[in-house]
């Protein structure tokens, strides 16, 4: 009698494992399904930020060859090429994009992001951070100049003594211009947290 209800609990708690997996794993995917994501093209409308026109004014030979006219079309393709960059060299390593609800994050880095913030193709997959290392970067729009980016992108140590941050040379051509990921990495940096203005 014993064994055969060690045996239905064995069944029973089995079943529900793969009962509550499945919910798991298919609810978010059936109850978020109909959440609008925006697109680039949403996000940029019909006119890119001002920094992207100051990189424009600012690196006009680099920007041409990069980017041609600073028009939204090309914003959109600096937001792509950005993002990917972003990813690619691993910024979201040590740089979050979320602040979080606890530990004064509010006085830090200001309001709890919002699931709002994150309803759009640039944020997919979110970059919600590993670590801290860096500041959180979610509202990083137009909190430093286009200059201070390019800048602190060549030397971090230069700009923010005791940076543990390496140095992008790659992001710049021999006479220490920014070049193509270093104009989209700038515009991408620029735009994160641009809808809270």
């Amino acid at each position: 009698m014993k064994e055969r209800f060690s045996f239905i609990f064995l069944t029973a708690g089995i079943g529900f494992f793969i009962t509550g997996f499945i919910f798991q794993m298919m609810g978010p995917l059936v109850f978020l399904r109909d959440i609008p994501m925006k697109s680039i093209e949403d996000l940029v409308r019909e006119d890119a930020d001002a920094e992207f026109y100051q990189l424009a004014e600012d690196y006009p030979e680099e920007f041409k060859k990069a980017f041609g006219e600073p028009t939204p079309v090309a914003y959109s393709q600096a937001l792509r090429i950005g993002r990917d960059v972003y990813i690619a060299e691993g910024c979201w390593h040590c740089h979050s994009q979320y602040v979080r609800p606890t530990a004064n994050e509010a006085v830090r880095y200001g309001a709890v992001s919002l699931a709002s913030e994150y309803q759009n193709e640039l944020q997919m997959p979110q970059m919600f951070g590993t670590r801290r290392v860096g500041p959180d970067l979610i509202r990083e729009a137009g909190v430093h100049s286009n200059d201070w980016h390019v800048a602190h992108f060549y030397d971090p140590v230069a700009i923010q003594p005791g940076s543990v941050m390496p140095s992008y040379s790659w992001f710049y051509d021999e006479k220490g211009r920014p070049n193509k990921k270093g104009l989209a990495i700038v515009s991408y940096v620029q735009w994160l947290g641009s809808w809270r203005r």
